[in-house]
């Protein structure tokens, strides 16, 4: 099976510091956080007001569809239970 996105919800999680997101490979459940440092550097997020929180869910949301490719990247790399995403994922 290949990983998948079929539930586009995310949250932010102010422990982590991170944009949480769930992706799939068949019945199994495998979390991803990509840290707010990452999302924070793209240029959605440079031009919004507000919290952390908005900026990070607003640029998650633009960036949605790379975010999802680099995710199956990183998984493919080694399959564990949870991965966290950071800006040198990115280059």
């Amino acid at each position: 099976m290949t990983l998948a996105f079929p539930n586009p919800s995310r949250s932010f999680d102010e422990t982590r510091n991170a944009v949480r997101f769930i992706g799939h490979d068949g019945m199994f459940e495998v979390r991803f956080f990509i840290e707010a440092g990452a999302l924070a550097k793209s240029d959605v997020a440079a031009r919004r007001a507000g919290s952390l929180e908005a900026k990070c869910l607003s640029a998650f949301d633009a960036l949605r569809t790379s975010i999802h490719d680099i995710a199956r990247k990183a998984y493919a790399q080694g399959r564990r239970p949870s991965y966290t995403l950071t800006a040198a994922d990115f280059h």
